[in-house]
């Protein structure tokens, strides 16, 4: 009785798991901003483009 009180003691205080918990909440969390400003996304990356495009036309 005292080994398995003893093992859900150590298993209560084992963090090895917190990492991937935390990786996970923090693709959660941009993933939801990503779906959140997608309109401002898709502008900037468009804006982006058009200047790169134009920029590449001055070139030639």
């Amino acid at each position: 009785m005292i080994a398995l009180k003893k093992q859900w003691l150590a298993f209560l205080e084992d963090e090895s798991g917190m990492g991937v918990v935390e990786v996970i909440l923090i693709i959660v969390v941009l993933i939801a901003m990503v779906v959140i400003f997608k309109n401002q996304i898709t502008t900037l990356v468009n804006n982006i483009w058009k200047s790169i495009n134009q920029s590449a036309k001055k070139i030639y």
